[in-house]
């Protein structure tokens, strides 16, 4: 079959690019055993060979089998007595240890009975049809806590690798995901413990049909049980990371059966086992998710075509992925950089990020693929040692390095290389002369881009070499989109809700435009309103950031959130932290206050809202080094560190403070430019805004605080001292499209507290839920029948979230309508029906009822 027959080729792409969902069979009641049947039939029907298999014996007797057809060798009896214990069943070994051999141990070693020994394959990942698909049901584990019957798990070449839950149609679908959780902490460790080899975990209603990585759930029970000890919420490795499986277009494919259609497509299940999944440093697996999988695979095709057609070197060899930030492009673009490498015909894969997104945790991740690989960003000789080491396939570096190398080696071997440069974000650096020195110096490449924020003809400046101010001129075809939008309504990122704060009233019949902008800012700047500003913030800090809420982060009990000030200059950042550490002072009040900032040449393009802001604190004034080592000396004498403004020690200040904001160490973060770009830390939940933003800016700045966390944190908070509406409505409008204002902004007080209709719905608000709590089940009053008492859950479950949401608006406070006392009164009920029926069931805690969920993580962020 030709190379070049594109067609032919997508048919083993892993996402499809576009899925139109089969007619639906069957209107009559679907039973839980009848969604069941369905579903072994599909993948029966799909090459899945079902097993009428049900107990351990069995289990292992059919592994036996299968790796001895996939390495087509037979064990002795001795051998295998040796090999399951040893290697396979191993009592040391837990969920961790077991990933690790499933994605980067997949070979193990037999001692053979003559006293040689033999590489056996738990897997075949060069050629993945050669691994065979089974399927089990009803599997029986009474060796555990308590005993257990599994629903469906998917066996590859014997090993349980997928496990599937089911529940009928019309019960939640996070019952599955709390049945799993029961099982990983009473039964899946038992006996031999095959079943902690599953990788991916599927849950399903029928109607509706996710997947998560085994690690999600694994960490879900374990800070769960410290949730139980400590009395704090879980964090991230809840229900929440959850994925939906989708095409092409970001089309979310829900229905148990198109989903069993793609995902559990042979090819593409294999592909995801052994190609899409990443286990981290810190024993987490990651299982890629499918647009981040539909644009590896759109960079692999492109390099494959362009290589074929000997287009390299050219625009065509390459193109740009345009995936909203917080959606994983680091992730995206380094499993792209790691696959690329192993191409026989690809020399080099150049990973380009810039100096201050390469933190230490990103450097160990790169180092566990290629021992070395991250060294290159420490001298420009090192990187030159790895670029002519024909062993150094793949090789991770910063902008900054590569610009000298290219700089200092003109006619090198290596700009011959048949090579690959993946820039991990298109920042405005890399499209001057940075871009211009890459296209002159190397012969045979393929130039890609990864961005959140494209530059298109809308958003690009003025300045600068007109044939490179767009990302597409820079970088070549967009080659596949998730937005905003998409992320949004997946559930990867949160949305806004922002606030609009007056601080400065024009004269009559003067708008701001018309002002001239040095004499606004110098308005904006006064003492008097920066004194306000701060007052403000300090009033609302715990409101915001949700001081009163408590959960577990990494071990530990935090309250509530962290925040951003992102002010507009130097002079307003002295000012800002100089008041801000005055009226704490005042107030008798202890924050973790910081602020970072350094010198930035004015900018060729000043469109650009949030411009580069390197580590050259050299070329400040005196006043504002000064005022820096000044601020670094408090954050020394805060957290008994040792950090100046000289350049390697205002390196790590930068690194030393991006942690302790991602362990919401620091309360408030005084920023001018850094920190707005690249930062991702879930624990942020506040942007507190005193700057001009627009366009990709804006919408960068923003997205500092929409990272998911847990349950409490329901959307980035924005608070804006300057009006940025109509900067915001047509960022959105142009980084999601022209209607997802609904979608991105969360809808105001009003909407929330009166109710509102919307697509012909209407959706109660606080006060009507808060009548109809008091009308049908008055405080004081014992709920009686079990009917009334699920309603009440549903009633009062309800007011909890729209609460959660509304004690971000200024304008609750007072709004409550329930007494302090009555509010404490329903969660009394609410918390002991909760008991109530959890009684008798211990191994059962979460699941209650199949019609009901508890906002339990809701109930546990107030202090009683």
């Amino acid at each position: 079959m030709s190379r070049y027959n594109i067609v032919a080729e997508t048919a083993e792409y892993t996402v499809v690019s576009e899925y139109r969902p089969g007619t639906r069979v069957g209107s009559g009641y679907q039973s839980e055993a009848d969604l069941e049947s369905s579903f072994i039939s599909l993948l029966r029907t799909q090459g899945y060979e079902y097993l009428p298999l049900h107990d351990e014996a069995a289990l292992i007797t059919n592994l036996r089998k299968q790796l001895e057809q996939l390495n087509g060798f037979a064990f002795s009896d001795g051998e295998w007595g040796r090999f399951f214990p040893e290697c396979i069943a191993n009592s040391n070994e837990g969920i961790a240890e077991k990933t690790r051999k499933i994605q980067e141990d997949h070979v193990q070693i037999l001692r053979r009975d003559d006293g040689s020994t033999k590489n056996i394959r738990l897997l075949d990942k060069k050629n993945v049809h050669n691994n065979r698909l089974q399927v089990i049901n009803q599997y029986e584990e009474s060796g555990g806590a308590h005993g257990a019957r599994y629903d469906v798990t998917i066996l590859v070449n014997g090993l349980p690798l997928v496990h599937a839950e089911l529940k009928r149609r019309g019960v939640a679908i996070r019952e599955a995901f709390n049945q799993i959780k029961r099982y990983q902490r009473d039964s899946f460790w038992a006996a031999s413990g095959l079943f902690e080899y599953v990788q991916i975990f599927i849950i399903s209603n029928g109607t509706h049909t996710k997947y998560y990585s085994n690690t999600t759930r694994a960490s879900h029970v374990r800070e769960n049980a410290e949730s139980e000890r400590r009395k704090s919420k879980k964090t991230s490795n809840s229900f929440e990371f959850t994925s939906f499986w989708a095409d092409g277009n970001n089309r979310a494919i829900a229905e148990l059966a198109d989903f069993t259609k793609t995902f559990l497509a042979k090819h593409t299940l294999l592909n995801v086992l052994t190609k899409y999944c990443v286990f981290t440093s810190e024993d987490l697996l990651l299982v890629l998710r499918p647009y981040q999988i539909a644009a590896t695979e759109r960079i692999l095709s492109r390099i494959e075509i362009s290589t074929n057609y000997k287009k390299t070197g050219t625009i065509e060899a390459g193109g740009y992925i345009w995936h909203t930030t917080g959606s994983g492009k680091t992730l995206t673009s380094f499993k792209t950089a790691r696959i690329a490498s192993a191409l026989p015909y690809i020399d080099k894969v150049l990973f380009v990020v810039d100096r201050k997104d390469l933190d230490y945790q990103t450097m160990k991740e790169y180092d566990r693929f290629q021992k070395g690989a991250a060294n290159s960003n420490t001298s420009t000789r090192i990187l030159q040692r790895q670029l002519e080491d024909g062993t150094s396939r793949i090789i991770i570096t910063t902008i900054q390095k590569l610009d000298v190398f290219v700089s200092k080696n003109k006619g090198h071997e290596v700009f011959k290389k048949h090579v690959v440069l993946i820039f991990d974000e298109c920042h405005r650096s890399q499209f001057g002369d940075m871009h211009a020195k890459i296209v002159k110096s190397f012969r045979n490449y393929h130039l890609f881009g990864f961005t959140g924020t494209p530059i298109f003809a809308a958003n690009a400046g003025s300045g600068g070499n007109p044939l490179l101010r767009t990302t597409p001129q820079a970088f070549g075809d967009k080659l596949h989109t998730y937005t905003i939008v998409d992320a949004i309504n997946d559930g990867n990122v949160l949305p806004f809700r922002i606030d609009y704060i007056n601080t400065l009233k024009m004269k009559d019949g003067v708008k701001d435009k018309n002002v001239p902008a040095i004499d606004t800012e110098k308005a904006l700047a006064d003492p008097n309103r920066i004194r306000e500003v701060v007052n403000y913030i300090l009033d609302h800090f715990d409101q915001k950031t949700k001081r009163s809420s408590f959960y577990s982060l990494q071990g530990q009990r935090v309250s509530g959130f962290n925040s951003l000030l992102a002010v507009s200059s130097i002079p307003a950042a002295m000012k800002y932290y100089t008041e801000l550490k005055k009226q704490l002072s005042e107030r008798g009040r202890k924050l973790n206050i910081a602020a970072i900032f350094s010198y930035s040449a004015n900018e060729a393009d000043p469109e650009d809202g949030v411009p580069d802001e390197g580590f050259d604190t050299e070329s400040l004034d005196c006043t504002s080094r000064d005022f820096l080592e000044s601020a670094i000396a408090d954050y020394n004498a805060d957290f008994s560190v040792n950090f100046d403004t000289s350049s390697e020690k205002f390196q790590n200040y930068y690194k030393d403070l991006s942690m302790r904001m991602k362990r919401r160490e620091v309360d408030l973060l005084v920023v001018v430019n850094m920190f707005l770009t690249g930062f991702d830390a879930t624990t942020l939940n506040t942007l507190w805004v005193d700057k001009n933003l627009r366009q990709h800016g804006l919408i960068q700045a923003f997205s500092r605080t929409n990272r998911i966390l847990n349950s409490v944190k329901t959307f980035g908070n924005i608070i804006c001292f300057r009006n940025l509406q109509q900067e915001t409505d047509e960022a959105i409008a142009l980084f999601g499209d022209k209607d997802a204002g609904s979608i991105v902004l969360l809808k105001n007080y009003e909407a929330y507290y009166f109710g509102y209709d919307e697509n012909g719905t209407h959706h109660p608000g606080y006060s009507e839920l808060i009548e109809e709590l008091e009308g049908r089940f008055p405080p004081g009053q014992s709920i009686v029948g079990e009917q009334n008492q699920k309603d009440f859950i549903s009633l009062f479950g309800a007011v909890l979230r729209l609460r959660n949401i509304l004690t971000a608006f200024d304008g609750f406070s007072g709004g409550e309508i329930l007494s302090v006392r009555d509010f404490q009164d329903y969660q009394s009920v609410y918390i002991d029906l909760y008991h109530e029926l959890a009684k008798g069931r211990p191994a059962d805690r979460e699941k209650i009822n199949d019609d009901i969920i508890f906002e339990i993580e809701l109930i546990r962020q107030v202090e009683i």
